[in-house]
């Protein structure tokens, strides 16, 4: 198996997993309820900090790669929306874009 193959395979795992946790939490605690307590957590407010640093890491990458404006934010509505749901889905897409024989050089550096 190549490393392309191994990738899809991890990230498509990786986005049916954090469906199943992201519908099963939202099924068992309703987020908006509980922010007043979850906003008060000092580890809660750490960990939205770490998410958003992320998400710019993961747009920046995004604006090099994309052309178009209207893709630029789509793509940051839903990195803010659906965090690492969004993420599996953008890096999924682009290696099915890959022709055979490209690699991760042409994953992570070439333009769309």
């Amino acid at each position: 198996m190549n490393n392309i193959s191994f990738l899809k395979i991890i990230f498509s795992l990786l986005l049916v997993w954090m469906c199943y946790k992201v519908i099963g939490t939202s099924i068992e605690s309703n987020l908006f309820k509980e922010w007043d307590f979850l906003g008060g957590i000092p580890w809660m407010r750490a960990t939205l900090w770490d998410f958003y640093a992320n998400i710019f890491v993961i747009y920046l990458w995004i604006l090099y790669k994309e052309r178009f404006i209207g893709l630029k934010i789509i793509w940051l509505i839903l990195l803010i929306c659906l965090g690492s749901i969004a993420t599996c889905i953008y890096v999924l897409i682009q290696l099915f874009k890959l022709k055979p024989g490209e690699g991760i050089a042409e994953l992570i550096g070439r333009k769309n």
